[in-house]
Order: structure tokens, then C-alpha cells, then sequence
């Protein structure tokens, strides 16, 4: 068997919930398709916060490259591919740890600016959004302010940032598009090679069904992307 590229796949729940067990369809699928799949789980708040689950990235890196044989992974093919919170440490990660075997990143609906997504909350029917980036950055904008931007992906975005796959849709009321709007200029304007999918009528974790149509025109296009970057 020969060494294949690694996906480390960071899920998503407020950064306070979920785990690695999340929406498998997509890890088996790209099993498949010739990629090892590390579905990884990370420290939470609010006992834990950032840049906690960047740190344990970047021990998963070192955890693969130290089982490389065993686990068949070429060390020199990493990609990371986050959801909604998940995203932001995928994000937050590729663009600041440095990696020179980290090709890629896939983020899947979210928060790219921290920033601005304090200040506008989500619905509080839905969700208390304020409250969710209080634990997770240990304390309010206010109070921490500094901690919101150094946690805020699209700050680091530079010439070298790895390239990048955006996928979100527009009615998604719990990660504003927006994020991805920004995220998206900014790596245009650094000249970063990346791709925004669009999806007009999809909402918040459209894919959790792999057979719908959101399902499937992400799907196509991660592994679309991951080609373009592994091969």
C-alpha cells in the first residue's frame, strides 16, 4: 500500500460541543477516493479556549508524522477541511502554524472575522452568539479585544497563505455569509489561490445529507480541490 495525502477533519458545535463521530459520510468517501482520513477531536469551551484546538492541529501533524509508516500517510500532503466552528480552527490554523506540508484548507461555512461577527449576534431564537465567543475566547470583545482579532482567520491571510476552499450558503443564519464575503477579499486581494461555492439556497450544515444537492456539489467540489492540491 502506498503512502496516500492526510485530510484532518475538525468538526463543527460552537466550539463547545460535537466530536470527531460527526457526518462520517465525507471522511469514508474520500477514504475511497486514495486520501487518508484523520477525523480529530479538540479541546472545548469553556474549559478549554483559543488557540487550544490550533494547538492540538498542530500535535495531530506531529502525531501523523511520528506514525507515518504504520498509518501509510505521505508526510508531505496535509489538508485541512473544518465545519462551521471547526472551520475557524481549520482557518485559523493553516494560516498561522506555518506548515510547509499543509497544502490546503477547506472551510465549510465558517466564522472568519471575529471581529465582525461579535458585532452583529446571531438571532438569539437561534442561538446566542455572544455568549458562545465569550467562552470560547475568554471573555467578551470589551474585555478582550486583542483575543478576538489575534482569533480571527482573515487577519493572517498573506501572499503565502495556503490555498483555500470556501463553501457557504446564503441563508445561513447562524454563520452570516458575510464571513466568507470577507474571507473571500481578502484572499483576493493577497493573490491567494482559492474558490468560493456559493450555494444561494442552502442553509447551515446543508451537507449533512451527502445525496442532496448541496451534499453533492460540495462533495464534488472538495475532492475536486484536493486533486488540484495533492496531486
Amino acid at each position: 500500500m502506498g503512502k496516500k495525502p492526510c485530510v484532518i477533519m475538525v468538526h463543527g458545535g460552537s466550539w463547545a460541543g460535537g466530536d470527531s463521530q460527526q457526518l462520517p459520510e465525507l471522511n469514508s468517501y474520500l477514504a475511497t477516493k486514495g486520501y487518508n482520513v484523520a477525523s480529530i477531536n479538540y479541546r472545548m469551551a469553556p474549559k478549554w479556549q483559543t488557540p487550544a484546538p490550533v494547538e492540538d492541529i498542530v500535535n495531530t501533524i506531529k502525531y501523523m508524522r511520528e506514525h507515518a509508516e504504520e498509518l501509510h500517510i505521505d508526510t508531505t500532503q496535509f489538508v485541512l477541511i473544518g465545519r462551521s466552528a471547526g472551520a475557524q480552527i481549520a482557518l485559523l490554523a493553516a494560516y498561522t502554524i506555518h506548515e510547509k506540508d499543509l497544502k490546503g484548507v477547506v472551510d465549510f461555512y465558517g466564522p472568519a472575522d471575529m471581529v465582525w461577527g461579535y458585532s452583529i449576534p446571531s438571532n438569539p431564537l437561534i442561538m446566542d452568539s455572544r455568549k458562545v465567543m465569550d467562552q470560547y475566547i475568554g471573555g467578551s470583545y470589551a474585555q478582550v479585544p486583542q483575543k478576538y482579532f489575534d482569533c480571527s482567520p482573515l487577519i493572517y491571510v498573506n501572499k503565502t497563505s495556503v490555498p483555500t476552499l470556501i463553501i457557504h450558503g446564503s441563508n445561513d443564519v447562524l454563520v452570516s455569509p458575510e464571513h466568507s464575503h470577507r474571507l473571500n477579499g481578502a484572499l483576493h486581494n493577497s493573490g491567494v489561490k482559492h474558490y468560493w461555492l456559493q450555494l444561494p439556497w442552502a442553509t447551515h450544515g446543508f451537507d449533512f445529507n451527502l445525496n442532496g444537492p448541496g451534499g453533492q456539489l460540495s462533495t464534488y467540489t472538495v475532492l475536486q480541490f484536493l486533486n488540484t492540491i495533492t496531486r
